[in-house]
């Protein structure tokens, strides 16, 4: 009995996502973006050495693209975000409405981090579950996660893992030609300047009492 109402509840699944994925697509907006003819013939999607960030998709699929997110994921962030940006001029407004912008309490001289607030309890709990995937992946968004965990604590990573996501999300609904490109887990090595970070190690050093002179690589 047990399995037969496993198999009903299986079943009643498959029709909803069935009809949410109809739904989505019966949006004008989520499809893909237009081709003009002209471009048709530039544009073989059937090509197996095509590029891929050449080849359109919905919105959906773009969503998809990004680490963490799944079908299910990104069908979620429409139903509650929907399609249209222009009730959020910046990304920073729609993290402000998901209750995702870190607060800062202060009291007299000293301040603490507050909580996020409620906000949409379906997006917020999207979000979570993607940030959570996202930070086992060998990603941008996963490096972050790991980044951040050590100092803030797993909370918190996650909740700014949610924040990155979810700003990605609105570049990619604010240009229906903008495709998801992962900085790779590297991206945080690159960007440091190894001056500086020098620098900065020279100086510990030197507020400990060492003496430091810097020699050259062979």
């Amino acid at each position: 009995m047990l399995l037969g109402q496993v198999d009903a509840l299986s079943a009643n699944i498959d029709d909803l996502t069935a009809r949410i994925a109809e739904h989505i697509d019966n949006i004008p907006a989520a499809a893909a973006p237009h081709i003009d003819n002209r471009d048709v013939d530039d544009l073989n999607v059937d090509d197996p050495n095509a590029d891929p960030a050449t080849v359109p998709l919905s919105v959906v699929a773009r969503l998809d693209e990004i680490a963490g997110i799944g079908v299910h994921a990104a069908q979620v962030i429409i139903a509650e975000v929907g399609l249209d940006m222009a009730q959020f001029p910046t990304a920073a407004h729609l993290v402000s409405w998901t209750k995702l912008s870190p607060r800062t309490i202060q009291s007299g001289p000293r301040s603490r981090s507050g909580k996020t607030g409620k906000g949409n309890p379906y997006l917020k709990g999207v979000l979570g579950e993607a940030a959570t995937g996202a930070a086992k992946t060998d990603t941008f968004l996963g490096e972050r996660y790991r980044r951040l965990v050590r100092r803030r604590g797993k909370q918190r990573a996650l909740v700014a893992v949610s924040r990155s996501i979810l700003v990605i999300v609105w570049h990619l609904l604010n240009d229906p030609d903008a495709r998801f490109v992962d900085l790779g887990s590297d991206d945080y090595t690159k960007r440091l300047d190894p001056n500086r970070k020098t620098c900065d190690l020279v100086r510990q050093l030197q507020t400990f009492g060492h003496d430091v002179t810097l020699t050259p690589a062979a």
